[in-house]
């Protein structure tokens, strides 16, 4: 998990990081693992044992808060025996150029998307640093709502812009409002906590870039762009049955005033449009051209650079009219700020990047990928998919993502490549998305929220609200059976 400033007012976008980077990174085409080695090692003491690795190096990262031991550490341990072993096996039977191949397309693959997520890292560090999210907490701050009324702007904002900037990005900024303007009040940051990260995870699962899973599914070819909008309406539905209820139980009073003067620092603005002038880059990469979305990402990144090199050629005399302005209006207070003003560097905001996490999705890969080769994979499809309906299957797998975390569900899933229609692709892309909510530890939204608002929002606090948030679970699935009907006609 990335570490957490001790303030809760504080919002650190930085921290969003980790799991973009994991967003991106595990956006890797299925087909690369989608491959079951020659030998089949499900039955042998060493795949028993490669099992029996990876959910001991899974349970030291659960346990990661307990024993303070960095995520990163079991896992590429783990992968190492796990693929150390394959080795063995396949040069005994003197096949090794088989699994040689086999590591170093999984490898590749990595390495593109890694490219992917430095981009976007960039960009939303980038808009940190121009205190873009500052600027927006500020002015919700200054509005003195009714706890109420803020209850339902964090949702809805929470719904609105993750399918932008990411559930977790999201999740964090609102929980920072809210433990700002209801400081002291445990019992409001639980239930509007609970809330955000409900609709942020909603909200995140009809976008491509909302989402971890959203992104496995989109750059994997098999739901184009457009598409995950038709999830819209089950996600919709899924923030809003347990929102209703929980605001129930929330009284209509007024927080104390809070008041907070932020000023977005000169190019904020034109740094959220070079943003989304990228992701359409890379949308139209993917849609279009059928080339990889890293290249329009890559593309976007030298927009900053380009962007970044006016901004410093411009600094001066930027400074010096703003200078002359202040001294006009006897504004000391704004010419002292000018003095800490800093050149802005693209290359600062990508070494503010969660190396820990990027190393624990590496290992994740691997392990994944090594376990598929042995066929373990294999096996969990045809059990799952095989033997189940489709439909109970993803239900089920949606609920699973709430213990298991719902990226290496999403990334098995993927990787299994079962034979299901285009309907069932949507179902668990949502169920993906959005069965985290019901736990706290079951999304990065959750997480991460859990140790902003440390003591006030919390593991049992949420637990308590599971039914209502299971209602909304089960409803987005049935409007989604409802809605999209025509669509578990059509395969692939």
């Amino acid at each position: 998990m990335p570490t957490l400033h001790n303030d809760p007012g504080q919002l650190r976008v930085s921290r969003c990081w980790p799991f973009l980077l994991a967003a991106l990174l595990l956006s890797i085409s299925p087909s690369a693992f989608a491959v079951t080695g020659d030998i089949d090692l499900t039955s042998s003491t060493v795949g028993f044992f490669a099992v029996a690795i990876f959910v001991l190096a899974y349970a030291l990262v659960m346990a990661e808060e307990k024993i303070h031991m960095r995520k990163s550490k079991p896992v590429l341990v783990a992968a190492g025996i796990i693929w150390g072993l394959i080795g063995w096996v396949y040069v005994q039977n003197g096949m090794s150029d088989t699994s040689e191949h086999a590591f170093r397309v999984t490898l590749l693959e990595f390495t593109e998307l890694m490219l992917f997520l430095l981009v976007a890292m960039t960009y939303i560090n980038a808009m940190e640093e121009r205190r873009v999210f500052d600027a927006l907490r500020s002015w919700m701050l200054r509005k003195g709502f009714s706890y109420r009324q803020l209850f339902w702007l964090t949702g809805g904002l929470a719904f609105v812009l993750s399918p932008i900037a990411d559930n977790l990005t999201t999740a964090l900024l609102m929980c920072a409002v809210i433990t700002k303007v209801a400081e002291g009040d445990k019992r409001f940051i639980n239930l509007a906590c609970i809330n955000v990260v409900v609709a942020a995870n909603a909200g995140g699962a009809f976008s491509p870039f909302g989402d971890i899973t959203t992104l496995m599914v989109w750059q994997a070819g098999i739901i184009q762009f457009q598409e995950f909008f038709i999830l819209f309406l089950p996600s919709l539905v899924n923030f809003l049955i347990p929102a209703v209820i929980m605001s129930m139980f929330i009284k209509d009073q007024k927080p104390s005033s809070v008041y907070e003067d932020v000023w977005l620092k000169r190019g904020a603005r034109r740094i959220i449009a070079l943003f989304l002038i990228t992701i359409a880059t890379a949308v139209m990469c993917h849609t279009l051209l059928h080339l990889p979305p890293v290249l329009g990402m890559m593309t976007g990144l030298g927009y900053l650079q380009f962007f970044g090199y006016y901004l410093r050629r411009s600094l001066p005399r930027s400074l010096e009219r703003k200078r002359e302005r202040y001294s006009r209006r006897g504004d000391n207070k704004k010419l002292e700020q000018l003095g800490g003003v800093v050149p802005f560097d693209v290359f600062n905001r990508v070494a503010r990047a969660e190396w820990d996490t990027l190393l624990f999705f590496y290992g994740v890969v691997m392990c994944v990928g090594g376990l598929g080769f042995m066929g373990y994979l294999g096996l969990l499809s045809e059990a799952l998919y095989t033997g189940w309906n489709a439909t109970w299957a993803n239900i089920v797998l949606g609920v699973v993502s709430a213990v298991v975390d719902n990226i290496p569900v999403m990334f098995a899933v993927l990787t299994m490549e079962p034979d299901m229609s285009h309907g069932h692709w949507l179902l668990i892309t949502l169920t993906a998305g959005v069965g985290g909510s019901l736990l706290s530890i079951g999304s990065a939204a959750g997480v991460a929220v859990m140790g902003q608002a440390r003591g006030a929002y919390t593991f049992m606090g949420h637990l308590r609200w599971a039914p209502v948030i299971f209602l909304g679970y089960v409803a987005s699935i049935l409007v989604h059976l409802w809605l999209n009907a025509d669509s578990f006609a059509v395969f692939g």
